[in-house]
């Protein structure tokens, strides 16, 4: 994960936590390109020792205390070649599962140095789970092609059925172009492709039965053909053939209907088999992008050394109460619904560098033992920037295979989502344009007020060009929340420390 996680909370929520003088740039760079786009632009603002026992006791929310001063930084260093890391993981897990009640991994990298026993076995492991994923692969991408084959077959059948549709309508300029046009394609796939040189069109070029197409799309019965001034062998080839189209009309509809409901189906069974094999193809890629070496490489990984370096984040995510401030009567009890619509999240980031030397454990496993750097990190985030923090975490990492196979599955089917919704699901189609203008005819005015309606709902919901700011309130709630996101940091740091008999303050 190349992104720095700081940065990208900077730009996320940059009048919080961006540096002054890089503020007006980065949001500017938000809205012209993405987010990841200002990352590199962005530093974090700088932040001082919180003296909390002080902030209670003069205790005022709109003095902003929090926002001035918003980030709690703390780092451990520990190297111990005797003793195992991963208890330290699982300790500030555990912890953050109790105290946080939510916790999430945002970064989990390794890379192993090339004359280790283990980058040999990560690499065997890692090739098993490519190639099974790409045998899947090739499969669901001639399901694909097979898709698009049958979607433009479909379209096909359906443009020829609407001819047989208009021969039924009431209006009589409609039934008579659909005559004329079934007439056409009886004339070149059927009476030509069967009987070629005495077909209509072949016997009028080089016989000069001048008047045999002309007549022949004119008849709309036999009936109707005794009745035009015709000599009698012109008559008799015509009606031979004027028999045998209206014939042609009753059976081919009906067969035509019957091939479109077949490959209706046949598509219907193809798209869930694609579906099938992404969730199939998905264990496979995710096995092989987690055991992909994409730690930082660092001075410390030695080619013939057996060494790894592991790098973990975890995000915390605490709740902060505005019921207590309200109680308190540091907060009027209007606050409570400003919380309910936008709630703001004390967080903390725990960032781990592992160094060590790996030990085999067993058949298959292998122990850590060496030196760790761990850094706390508080921010206080509203509910729209945690969303944009983990969708910009995922976007980061869009070569991975994952997005591969969305992107060859997924997003191919969306390419012909309208086809496809079509073709699978007419019935209920039709069942919701019914329903829609059975609504709108009840209601004239709720067409009007849904498109306003859905246009709020699309801005509120974009996020891409930048979080809605704070408002004065929020402000108030925020500087809150970055109090207790101090201090619930602080407590995590001394915590461990004394947990673990290291000296604190």
């Amino acid at each position: 994960m190349a992104v720095n996680i700081h940065k990208l909370i900077a730009t996320i929520s940059p009048d919080t936590y961006c540096d002054a003088k890089k503020k007006a740039k980065v949001k500017d760079l938000v809205k012209k390109e993405d987010y990841l786009a200002a990352v590199e632009e962005a530093e974090v603002v700088k932040s001082e020792y919180m003296n909390f026992d002080k902030m209670r006791s003069e205790a005022n929310p709109f003095n902003l205390a929090g926002i001035k001063n918003p980030i709690e930084k703390h780092a451990i260093v520990y190297d111990n070649f005797s003793q195992a890391l991963e208890p330290i993981y699982f300790w500030i897990l555990d912890y953050i599962n109790t105290e946080y009640r939510e916790s999430e991994k945002l970064i989990d990298n390794f890379m192993t140095s090339p004359g280790s026993a283990q980058f040999v076995e990560m690499g065997s492991r890692n090739r098993v789970s490519q190639e099974e994923a790409m045998k899947m692969l090739a499969t669901s991408g001639a399901i694909i092609k097979s898709i698009l084959n049958i979607v433009y077959d479909l379209k096909e059948f359906k443009i020829r059925l609407s001819f047989y549709d208009d021969l039924k309508s009431e209006n009589k300029a409609v039934r008579s172009a659909a005559l004329l046009s079934l007439k056409q394609i009886w004339l070149d796939q059927v009476d030509f492709a069967k009987r070629g040189t005495t077909s209509l069109k072949q016997m009028a070029a080089q016989y000069d039965y001048a008047t045999l197409i002309d007549a022949f799309m004119v008849t709309n019965s036999l009936e109707h053909l005794k009745t035009l001034d015709l000599n009698e062998r012109v008559k008799r080839i015509l009606e031979q053939r004027v028999f045998e189209f209206f014939k042609w009309i009753k059976e081919s509809e009906q067969e035509l209907r019957k091939r479109f409901e077949i490959e209706r189906i046949y598509l219907k069974n193809q798209v869930n088999s694609v579906k099938l094999y992404a969730r199939w193809i998905k264990p496979y890629l995710r096995a092989a992008k987690e055991l992909e070496q994409r730690a930082t490489a660092t001075s410390g990984l030695v080619n013939a050394f057996n060494t790894t370096i592991l790098e973990l984040t975890l995000l915390g995510k605490g709740k902060y109460a505005v019921e207590g401030d309200i109680g308190n009567g540091l907060l009027p009890k209007f606050y409570k619904k400003i919380m309910d619509n936008r709630p703001y999240y004390p967080i903390v980031i725990v960032e781990f560098k592992f160094r060590s030397s790996p030990e085999r454990v067993g058949q298959s496993g292998y122990g850590f033992r060496g030196r760790v750097e761990v850094s706390f990190t508080s921010y206080a985030l509203n509910k729209d920037e945690l969303k944009v923090l983990k969708e910009q975490l995922e976007k980061d990492d869009l070569g991975d295979l994952i997005n591969m196979i969305e992107g060859s599955t997924s997003e191919s089917l969306e390419a012909i989502k309208v086809d496809l919704d079509e073709f699978l699901d007419d019935k209920k189609k039709e069942k919701e344009e019914k329903e829609k203008e059975r609504s709108e005819d009840t209601n004239p005015f709720s067409a009007l007020f849904s498109i306003f309606k859905s246009e709020k709902k699309k801005e509120k919901d974009d996020l891409s060009k930048g979080v809605q700011k704070d408002s004065s309130e929020e402000k108030v709630l925020r500087n809150q929340a970055i109090i207790r996101a101090r201090a619930e940091c602080s407590k995590l740091y001394s915590g461990y420390k004394g947990a673990n008999d290291m000296p604190g303050f």
